[in-house]
């Protein structure tokens, strides 16, 4: 190998950071990853202690399930965001409707960080959209044109006539056999 071929020398933690750049890209990364942020406040706050000193204070209410069912789908639905990005506006709708429903039932949605959050995945899984492919510029200059992109370089004129001469257009439903005009961008012959 010789010394300016950048394949022997590069650092493995460049290849891992375009690997999930490439894995990140092909999903709505951010969305799942809001949904699950947002699942783990609303799942944890009715569990949690605070100590104070030597006060304890204790924020479990009644709804201790609920909140735990919620957050733990709502971190469902990140990662299906992340491995299965086809039902992302499922996804994103099921989070949504999780993040209103934590309002009444999950110490007001997490204390607001949890819904916040959710609300903020489920919008950007519902709006994400797989991008185009990169092409070769090679290929794109290689490849012909569909039939829709085709373009006339000229308008077609009857053999005979001068460029820029007057010289009467015909209707698109006229066809004139002898002059090769069919009526649209396709010429006879």
């Amino acid at each position: 190998m010789s010394p300016e071929s950048t394949g022997q020398n590069e650092h493995h933690i460049r290849v891992y950071r375009r690997r999930f750049r490439a894995w990140r890209g092909n999903r709505p990364f951010w969305a799942g990853l809001f949904t699950m942020a947002g699942g783990i406040p609303i799942a944890y706050f009715p569990y949690a202690n605070m100590h104070l000193g030597n006060v304890t204070l204790a924020m479990s209410t009644t709804a201790g399930a609920g909140s735990l069912i919620i957050g733990v789908l709502l971190v469902t639905l990140g990662l299906t965001m992340w491995f299965h990005s086809i039902v992302r506006v499922f996804a994103g709708v099921a989070a949504i409707l999780l993040a209103l429903i934590s309002i009444p039932v999950a110490n007001i949605g997490g204390f607001v960080v949890g819904f916040l959050l959710a609300l903020i995945g489920g919008a950007l899984s519902i709006s994400w959209a797989p991008g185009e492919p990169a092409a070769d510029e090679a290929a794109l200059h290689d490849a012909p044109l569909s039939l829709d992109k085709q373009r006339p370089e000229r308008e077609y004129a009857p053999e005979g006539a001068l460029h820029g001469s007057a010289v009467p257009q015909q209707s698109a439903g006229d066809h004139d056999a002898a002059s090769g005009y069919d009526g649209g961008t396709h010429r006879a012959g």
